[in-house]
């Protein structure tokens, strides 16, 4: 039996670059990489909106020792990132937690499995992104046996370090390396300002194959098999 408590990563502060995600899209950024995408989650209301520095939980399946604990450390503003080892029968996240969350300022809830719950979370806990937006009526105990939080963890495919910025919304969840993440983010507004552009250009008629190229990319292979 084995209990790991790591330590969060002096990143500076965040606030500038928490604030910057919060006025782009996960759609925008998908554009650019598929790097940080945690694949399989998806958020349980509609519209969703949540930014800040991850705070990393591991539980082993059944055991969620580690996310009740996690409450008693987790600060305003952080997402909570909740790696269940695979786990897709049992919830770890529900109306007590949900609630203990809210009261400490959470600003959203990633968990790589099931919640319970479901009207006590979606009306006043933080928002929350699921495995395949799943619910299940088992839940995980308070065991005592293992856990670790505060370290790096492994949900939907990506890589999560205490720290790294969470960002997801209605279309999906990224984990994005706090360092270059607000150039990263400015980078997405400075994109999603053309958009307008592009929108009045096709009220104008332009075709929007011609706007973006691919119409002369066809032309090009088409002269290739020529």
């Amino acid at each position: 039996m084995a209990f790991e408590i790591g330590s969060r990563r002096d990143n500076g502060d965040l606030q500038a670059t928490v604030e910057a995600f919060k006025t782009v899209t996960t759609g925008s950024l998908g554009h650019l990489t598929d790097f940080g995408f945690v694949a399989g989650l998806q958020p349980l209301t509609r519209p969703a909106k949540a930014v800040g520095p991850a705070f990393t939980v591991r539980i082993p399946d059944l055991d969620a020792t580690a996310v009740h604990y996690a409450m008693n450390l987790i600060q305003p503003g952080e997402v909570l990132v909740i790696d269940t080892c695979g786990e897709r029968r049992r919830a770890c996240w529900g109306g007590v937690v949900a609630h203990a969350a809210a009261r400490v300022g959470v600003a959203g809830v990633i968990v790589d499995g099931p919640v319970t719950d479901w009207e006590e979370i979606t009306v006043s806990g933080p928002p929350v992104w699921c495995w395949a937006g799943a619910t299940s009526s088992i839940t995980g105990r308070r065991l005592g046996l293992e856990g670790a939080v505060l370290t790096s963890i492994q949900v939907g495919g990506a890589t999560t370090h205490p720290g790294d910025i969470v960002f997801a919304d209605t279309d999906g969840v990224f984990i994005v390396p706090a360092e270059g993440a607000f150039e990263l983010a400015e980078a997405l507004a400075v994109r999603e300002a053309r958009e307008p552009v592009l929108k009045r250009r096709l009220d104008d008629g332009e075709k929007l194959a011609d706007i973006s190229g691919a119409a002369a990319a066809v032309e090009k292979m088409r002269a290739g098999q020529a």
